[in-house]
Formats: C-alpha cells, sequence, structure tokens
C-alpha cells in the first residue's frame, strides 16, 4: 500500500525522490508542482469522456470506462517513468488523490517502487500554498521611479548574502506596458505562484526577504493577496536614480529589439499618456531617438508611481538617493542601510 501525506512532508520528503503529475497534459500545462514529471494516466479527451460518464451515469461505470482505458497503457506508462528517472521510490499526485493516483501507485508498486501519495492531490496543495505564503516574515521591499535598475540591484543584494525574490523574473515580465519586450511567454497565474512558493518556503521568514514594489498585476499575471499585503505593509526603501540614468538604462534595455512591440506599448497606454504624448513617442521610435522615448513614457510613469506610492499613509518609508550608478556599490549600501535602520523580526509582515 502507498502510503499518503500531508502537504507539507510530501513537499519536505527527500528531494531525490521524484514527483509524478498523472493528471492530464492541459491540467499540468495549467499548473504542476514545481520539478513534476508528467505521466498522464488519461489523454485530454479521455480525461474528458470519463468524467463525462461519471456525472451522466454514475462513479461505477466511470471506474469501468477507466480501467478499460489503463490496462492496455500498462506497459507503455512502465516503459515511460523509466525513462524519466531511475528512482525507485516515487510521490505522486492527481487532482484530488483519488482513483487516478491510486491506481497509478498500485501499477508501479506492482513493479517493484515505493509511492508515495499527496493527501488531497494538487487541490490540496493549492490551498497549502495560499496559506503559507500568508505567513509572516521580515519583508523590505525596494522601490524606485521606472528604470531605476531596482531587479538588478535586488539580484546584486544576494552577494551580499540577503533573500531576494524576484517577483517579475518569476512573471517573466518587468511590470510596464513595455514589460514583455524580449522576455519569453508568461505562466499561468496558478504556475506563477507555484514557482513562487517553492521559493518561498525554502527562505529563513525571521531575515530579511527583500521584494521588489510591485502593482498587483505583473503582465497578465496577478500577484497572490498575501504578497500584495506585504509589499504594502512592509518598510519601502525608495531609491532616488536621477533621470537621466534612468533614461539610459531604459534605452539600453529596450532599443533595438523590435521597434514594432515599442509601437504596440505606446499605444496600449495612449489614454493615459495622452494623445500628444503618444504621439510624440512614437515618431521618435520612427526616428529611432530612443533616449526620447524614454523621456515621454517616464513622465508618465513617474506620475503613476509617485500617485501609487503617496496613497500608502501607514507605510514606513525611507528614501536612498543614488549617486554613482554602481550597483554593487548600491546593493551593499542597501543591505547595510536595512541592518542599521530596520531592526530584524520587528516589521514581521502578514496575518
Amino acid at each position: 500500500m502507498p502510503a499518503t501525506l500531508d502537504a507539507a512532508t510530501f513537499l519536505a520528503t527527500n528531494e531525490s525522490d521524484p514527483i509524478v503529475d498523472v493528471r492530464s497534459p492541459a491540467e499540468f500545462l495549467q499548473g504542476h508542482i514545481p520539478g513534476a514529471i508528467n505521466i498522464p494516466l488519461f489523454s485530454d479527451a479521455e480525461r474528458a469522456e470519463v468524467g463525462k460518464l461519471y456525472v451522466q451515469s454514475g462513479r461505477d461505470y466511470a471506474i469501468i470506462r477507466g480501467l478499460d482505458i489503463i490496462l492496455p497503457k500498462t506497459s507503455k506508462v512502465l516503459a515511460t517513468l523509466r525513462t524519466l528517472t531511475s528512482a525507485k521510490k516515487l510521490r505522486m499526485y492527481c487532482w484530488r488523490g483519488g482513483m487516478r493516483s491510486i491506481n497509478m501507485a498500485w501499477m508501479f508498486e506492482t513493479n517493484g517502487y515505493s509511492v508515495s501519495l499527496l493527501t488531497g492531490g494538487y487541490k490540496t496543495y493549492r490551498k497549502y500554498i495560499r496559506t503559507s505564503l500568508d505567513e509572516k516574515a521580515n519583508v523590505v521591499v525596494l522601490g524606485g521611479f521606472t528604470g531605476s535598475g531596482k531587479t538588478e540591484i535586488l539580484n546584486r543584494l544576494v552577494e551580499f548574502n540577503e533573500q531576494v525574490i524576484d517577483l517579475e523574473k518569476l512573471a517573466s515580465h518587468k511590470g510596464s506596458a513595455f514589460g514583455g519586450i524580449g522576455l519569453p511567454g508568461q505562466p499561468s497565474n496558478e504556475q506563477f505562484e507555484n514557482d513562487l512558493f517553492k521559493i518561498w518556503m525554502n527562505l529563513d521568514k525571521s531575515r530579511f526577504i527583500w521584494l521588489e514594489d510591485e502593482s498587483r498585476m505583473i503582465g497578465r499575471v496577478t500577484l497572490p493577496d498575501p504578497v500584495v499585503r506585504k509589499i504594502l505593509e512592509s518598510p519601502l526603501i525608495i531609491l532616488e536614480v536621477p533621470q537621466e540614468v534612468r533614461v539610459k538604462r531604459l534605452v539600453g534595455e529596450y532599443a533595438g529589439i523590435d521597434d514594432r512591440l515599442l509601437r504596440e506599448a505606446v499605444m496600449k497606454i495612449e489614454a493615459r499618456l495622452g494623445k500628444p504624448r503618444a504621439k510624440g513617442a512614437l515618431v521618435s521610435i520612427q526616428e529611432k531617438n530612443y533616449a526620447a522615448v524614454a523621456g515621454q513614457v517616464l513622465a508618465y510613469y513617474d506620475e503613476t508611481y509617485s500617485f501609487s506610492i503617496n496613497r500608502r499613509q501607514n507605510q514606513q518609508r525611507y528614501n536612498y538617493p543614488v549617486g554613482n550608478y554602481n550597483t554593487v556599490e548600491i546593493a551593499s549600501g542597501l543591505s547595510e542601510f536595512a541592518h542599521k535602520h530596520l531592526k530584524n523580526g520587528s516589521y514581521l509582515s502578514g496575518l
């Protein structure tokens, strides 16, 4: 008989034991436990067929039809497992921890594998990670106007033994209308949360955890409510970077990738930029005057960010002027500043 584990134990079990997701390919694509391998019991069409039969004719008929589909696949499923891993101990889940994972576990155990099942399946895992992200933590938020290089500086903080979560890397988007240019497609919202939790679960919540000041949406991805609350409640350090530096950085980041995508991004925010400013930006793109484009767009984004942070009356804020723009020096200074002015543990954020 396979062992059954709650979500915390299932995830904490030896990482050398592979995680097998036996749901259909479409379910797996929508969201899965990071690192899991997909060995589906049913194809998408077969899953739909069995589910429809369950609703229309009842559980017994659905089980019989499911077995008709599964049994001829046994050797193929075992061969697939052997090509994906040589391990003999497996962790396994389906949607609710029901017949699919139980049947697959039986099949594998009959052939010499030791299997642990996730109690309640993927559905329970999703509930568990939402609750865990609400855990209190010593979060510090790094803010600043567009082009300040917040993400780059955050990643430099790792060199000074700081804990960092790069939300924009996880979301594959930099947050603005231009934020998807040059990046691969975004994950599903579900998978973004799963990937975020994998990082979160391994951090020391009593030490500083650095996040970038993000709005609720990063492109098409929505931040979980607990993370939004942490961003709004935790100490905010605002980088003060000269505009000429920000313009130079934005030109280096976006110029020359694809002018068509730049034009499309400008048109997305035309109403907010105002027609004269938007028209000026489009003309500047045509003329390849990217510094002018950055300047015109920054006028809008600076106004928006100022409005956003000024609404947060109860958030502790610190301005951090940047002179010489050297990301290593800035990260070093920020780490020192945080440990000097933000007593570790005094701003535990969460409910």
